[in-house]
């Protein structure tokens, strides 16, 4: 019987302990802090740039990276998450041909030669269409065989003038580019 008054004692005290209220105790808002997110970790040919690079040689900073492969090429796809323009294009494929091939069927008509990035090298603007604006691009042939386009896409009210200007920053920034491995 001592057994039941005991247990019967400890029923009543753990019932009278949980219904006791605590005072809520109230945790400072917080704000999420954003983390930024390389442009390599969206793998495939975003491997081959830095938001920060890009940011140092083009004045633009991107903070939205998208890969995708088809076949022997890797592209990516860099945009700031406010808006859609500019954009910025890395494509790379794998390739057997030679400068001469380079320049018959890659390089286009009216291009700037460029020295001293990949085997052999281009750049030009291209004026604005549609809803985008005009493009600059710099394309070459790297030395272990892979074809390189950069490509800068401006916004809509971007001129012609803007995108020659660019396509020269794309130079030094394709040379960055050239250097790293896939």
């Amino acid at each position: 019987m001592h057994v039941r008054t005991w247990l019967a004692a400890s029923a009543v005290l753990l019932t009278v302990g949980c219904a006791a209220e605590t005072p809520a105790v109230e945790l400072p808002a917080v704000a999420p802090v954003p983390v930024e997110v390389a442009a390599a970790s969206s793998g495939g040919a975003c491997r081959l740039l830095d938001f920060g690079v890009i940011a140092e040689h083009t004045g633009a900073r991107f903070d939205v990276a998208a890969a995708v492969e088809r076949g022997d090429t890797h592209t990516c796809v860099l945009r700031a998450e406010a808006a859609l323009l500019p954009e910025l294009t890395l494509s790379i494929t794998d390739t057997s041909i030679d400068a001469s091939g380079f320049t018959q069927d890659v390089q286009p008509r009216g291009a700037t030669k460029v020295n001293k990035l990949g085997k052999i090298a281009y750049r030009q603007h291209l004026p604005k269409s549609g809803k985008v604006g005009p493009v600059a691009e710099v394309g070459w042939l790297a030395t272990e065989g892979r074809l390189a386009t950069l490509r800068w896409t401006c916004p809509h009210g971007a001129d012609t003038a803007e995108a020659e200007k660019m396509a020269g920053k794309l130079v030094n920034l394709a040379k960055v580019v050239d250097t790293r491995q896939l």
